[in-house]
């Protein structure tokens, strides 16, 4: 098996091929601990500081652990896809957030897989579509189907799916139910 060091390492070898002149934002956190939170894509908060969840989203994020009791100074926390997604402002020119396409979760998932066994977390808590499908190994799942349910991946790990921490702040009706979900797996640990 390797360390995340080595995985790491040969991440950023590979994907600096792939996808030159851009930054790599990897996991980061506690190895075999309780969980592992997985995200869909950094943003450009967390491609600007090179951490995972440090923009609004992980805020909200951070905010909701609290609030049932868990820190994510406990947890191991990483995205599916490890670059920016992002297509220029036709107003502004500027970069904006974009959905990760085909190409980028096809590269970047085979890599989180190996990831999750070298973080070997008791439970993965997966945030949004986008790692959902990517762990469970299946397109056809939705979170809007799953979320808050204890699932079983194909590898045979726990999952714990979630709706991503950016959805609450893009619709606040999700706000109680994400608050119902966290306590369910608060209960689960």
């Amino acid at each position: 098996m390797n360390t995340v060091e080595e995985f790491q390492q040969r991440l950023m070898t590979q994907a600096t091929l792939a996808f030159p002149g851009r930054k790599m934002v990897l996991g980061e956190g506690v190895l075999g601990g309780k969980i592992c939170m997985i995200g869909e894509a950094p943003g450009a908060e967390e491609e600007k500081q090179g951490h995972p969840f440090v923009g609004k989203a992980g805020k909200n994020l951070t905010e909701f652990l609290n609030a049932v009791g868990l820190n994510r100074d406990d947890l191991y926390i990483t995205n599916v896809v490890k670059i920016r997604p992002f297509r220029l402002s036709p107003k502004t020119g500027k970069p904006i957030n974009r959905p990760p396409d085909t190409q980028e979760k096809g590269f970047f998932t085979p890599f989180l897989l190996e990831e999750l066994d070298i973080v070997n977390a008791e439970y993965i808590v997966t945030l949004g579509n986008v790692p959902l499908k990517a762990v469970m190994q299946k397109e056809a799942i939705t979170i809007g189907e799953v979320h808050g349910r204890l699932l079983i991946s194909p590898s045979g790990k726990k999952v714990f799916p979630l709706y991503h921490p950016a959805a609450v702040i893009y619709n606040q009706k999700l706000s109680a139910v994400y608050g119902e979900d966290l306590q369910k797996l608060k209960q689960l640990l």
